[in-house]
């Protein structure tokens, strides 16, 4: 039975900050270098292992892929990373704090930005100190300047389906840091959840999402490990 365990990155600097993130490259913080850690060890102490594992380019999700192999003394497995597990593009939110948004634009604005389908924020301005376009990372990639839920989803799917799904398919034990819009992305298809519903999935920091599946990859059964 092919085993997928999805996990979000731990607590960034950012989200202790409370400011969209985005593609913005910003560490862990203390709390999230704990969160990748305990992680790990639950994943150690409940007997789970893999074969290879996938995350993004983004150092929050990478810095917890190795926190949590260290402690299951598996820094040696495989590792591909892609841009396409990316957390979602803020645009021109990128680096604004989401309460001194809510008192700017009010909240009905924010939680549409935050929390709509397929309505994406403001685009990032062409001189935005946030734009990443020229980070060698994504050479040869059309950077986005905003991105919505559905936009993100259109990258991480087929990307899960192309490199993820192939490996699941060979019997591979398959492990994947990435953030929380593309694991929506990955869970909406996996458990067949509407568009309506996935804006209002909550995908906590630091906790391993189980899925077991049948060997066509339709799932068995999907839990947390928390």
């Amino acid at each position: 039975m092919p085993t997928l365990v999805l996990l979000r990155h731990g607590q960034s600097q950012w989200n202790l900050e409370n400011r969209f993130t985005g593609w913005w490259d910003v560490d862990l913080s203390d709390k999230g270098i704990a969160e990748a850690r305990a992680a790990g060890a639950l994943l150690r102490d409940k007997g789970f292992d893999f074969d290879c594992c996938f995350t993004s380019v983004l150092t929050r999700a990478i810095r917890t892929l190795h926190l949590v192999l260290h402690e299951m003394d598996r820094l040696w497995l495989p590792v591909a990373k892609d841009w396409r597990l990316n957390e979602r593009h803020y645009g021109g939110l990128t680096g604004l704090n989401k309460q001194e948004m809510i008192d700017k634009v009010g909240e009905s604005q924010v939680k549409i930005w935050r929390r709509s389908y397929d309505i994406p924020p403001p685009p990032l301005p062409e001189d935005d100190p946030y734009d990443v376009s020229r980070d060698r990372r994504y050479a040869g990639i059309e950077v986005p300047r905003t991105e919505s839920l559905k936009d993100t989803i259109a990258r991480a799917l087929p990307y899960y389906e192309a490199e993820i799904a192939p490996a699941l398919k060979a019997g591979k034990r398959v492990l994947v840091a990435a953030h929380g819009n593309s694991l929506r992305g990955i869970i909406k298809y996996l458990s067949g959840i509407s568009d309506e519903d996935i804006v209002g999935l909550e995908i906590p920091t630091g906790e391993p999402i189980v899925y077991e599946l049948n060997d066509d990859l339709s799932v068995e059964r999907r839990y947390s490990l928390t």
